[in-house]
């Protein structure tokens, strides 16, 4: 896939005192983004339920760079930026651009599978790999054996 993206409007409990985008709302932007990509590609919250797995979050950091006002229109991507053969490993990376295409901010993290009832990581099932071999891959993408993928 070449690229994956939704456009949101910011809503007034989105912004903070300082009259812009409370910081804890870009994560839960990517979040929204990564797992409608999920879902829209197979892996939906009644069908993890049903595999007992989930994603689980390592890392996860916001660079911003330009304010996010409550009348702007952002777009968010999400692409992956390193994984381990079997995704059970990933790094993704989602942009948030404003409508006039500055970046407002960059959103990285690793995560990995997690078996819920057992609450220990896991390689993932067929469904879960399919769905990852469609996510949009960064310029830089690259397999790693490594169980650490930060660069």
């Amino acid at each position: 896939m070449e690229n994956y993206s939704k456009k949101l409007q910011i809503r007034w409990a989105d912004i903070d005192q300082n009259r812009h985008l409370r910081h804890s709302v870009y994560y839960d932007f990517g979040a929204f983004v990564r797992i409608s990509f999920l879902t829209e590609h197979g892996l939906s919250s009644a069908k993890m339920e049903e595999l007992k797995t989930g994603p689980v979050i390592f890392r996860e950091e916001a660079i911003f760079k330009k304010e996010i006002k409550a009348e702007d229109i952002i777009t968010i991507d999400v692409e992956l930026v390193a994984s381990t053969p079997d995704f059970g490993r990933w790094s993704l990376r989602h942009h948030f651009t404003k409508d006039d295409g500055t970046i407002a901010a960059i959103l990285n993290l690793d995560g990995a599978w997690i078996d819920i009832e057992k609450r220990k990581l896991m390689v993932p099932g067929e469904i879960v790999k399919q769905a990852f071999e469609n996510f949009p891959r960064s310029s830089e993408f690259s397999f790693t054996k490594s169980a650490s993928l930060k660069k």
